[in-house]
């Protein structure tokens, strides 16, 4: 039925590219299935304080755990669940911090069956009126570039972490043709749609989706971490967003943790909660290596590991654990390490 459905889009959007782009919206904003809470992650939700909003009549569901000023949100990627960042929500009560989630709509506990760029945009809007604020922003996948439009609008945050993050519209869109099996000239009359329906009078609407524009308008500090195993969002996505934002955003790549397993690994965890309770990018205090016992300083003052014997000073090549790994200076020629789990890790 794909393939059908595909190939006859394929042929009738040289004929009739209106319907055609309708048709291809449609299944554009339409989430993949809507996958449950997991029995791990099910505590966790049992201790939510639940909402309600209705944004374009479909009602959204809401999550909230404590009740401090300027909490952390926590936007989901496409086809997930809030449920999905229980172990983050955990670590940040932990430390004390206040948490703000939801479920678009078309995931998780919300109505309806598809979701935009827009809806996201309100919910968050809506969600940073009733609390006053955020401090900081937790995003993976789609989430990430959600993200970034919505504080575009004038909502301020201290700090960003993306995860697996995807960057523009131009890679959702051509990730949407390959997956649906349809040729270029499907994208281009879904893209016509989006303009006449939803952006009639701005030309250039496209670039407002990327991450990357005018990075002076999100003034945040910013920790990016992307698996270089991303068989979703590539790695590059991540790593032009560092780029753009230059000295307040870092990039953490790992391995062997692909797009989803990435958002249960501790030292994920770790290093994002660390990030999210003040540390900034030009001064974290410490950011976790995945697999790693030592703290890694982004300004690379030293590396300090409990088992060590001696603290890297920068103008050190390499330091060598006496386990065997060794962590090389980034000024020197390799400035990825392998760690004992082989996982390798780079921060930029």
């Amino acid at each position: 039925m794909a393939s059908l459905l595909s190939t006859t889009l394929d042929i009738t959007a040289r004929v009739a590219p209106g319907p055609v782009g309708r048709v291809a919206f449609a299944l554009f904003v339409r989430p993949l299935g809507r996958p449950k809470v997991r029995p791990g992650e099910a505590e966790v939700m049992a201790r939510a304080v639940t909402g309600r909003l209705v944004v374009d009549g479909i009602p959204v569901t809401t999550y909230r755990w404590g009740d401090g000023g300027r909490p952390v949100l926590v936007v989901h990627g496409w086809t997930s669940r809030a449920s999905r960042f229980a172990g983050f929500v955990e670590a940040l009560r932990a430390r004390g911090l206040t948490v703000v989630s939801f479920d678009a709509p078309g995931h998780g506990e919300s109505g309806g069956r598809a979701t935009t760029i827009l809806r996201q945009r309100e919910i968050i809007r809506r969600l940073h009126g009733e609390y006053g604020g955020f401090s900081a922003v937790l995003a993976h996948s789609f989430g990430v570039v959600a993200t970034f439009f919505a504080l575009r609008d004038g909502i301020r945050v201290d700090r960003i972490v993306g995860i697996g993050a995807i960057a523009d519209f131009d890679f959702l869109a051509e990730r949407f043709r390959a997956n649906a099996g349809v040729n270029q000239a499907v994208e281009d009359a879904m893209r016509r749609h989006v303009q006449r329906r939803l952006f009639p009078s701005e030309p250039d609407v496209w670039q407002r989706f990327d991450a990357c524009r005018h990075p002076e308008e999100i003034p945040s500090d910013i920790l990016l971490i992307h698996d270089a195993d991303d068989d979703t969002a590539a790695p590059a996505q991540s790593r032009a967003i560092a780029e753009a934002y230059g000295e307040r955003a870092r990039l953490i790549e790992t391995g062997g943790l692909g797009h989803r397993r990435i958002l249960g690994a501790p030292e994920i965890i770790a290093a994002a909660t660390e990030f999210l309770a003040g540390a900034g990018a030009h001064a974290w205090t410490e950011a976790r290596d995945p697999a790693w016992t030592e703290v890694r300083d982004p300004a690379w003052t030293e590396v300090r590991d409990p088992a060590w014997t001696e603290v890297r000073d920068p103008a050190w090549t390499e330091v060598r654990d006496p386990a065997g790994p060794e962590v090389r200076d980034p000024a020197g020629p390799e400035a990825p390490a392998e760690t004992p789990a082989g996982i390798s890790a780079a921060v930029r």
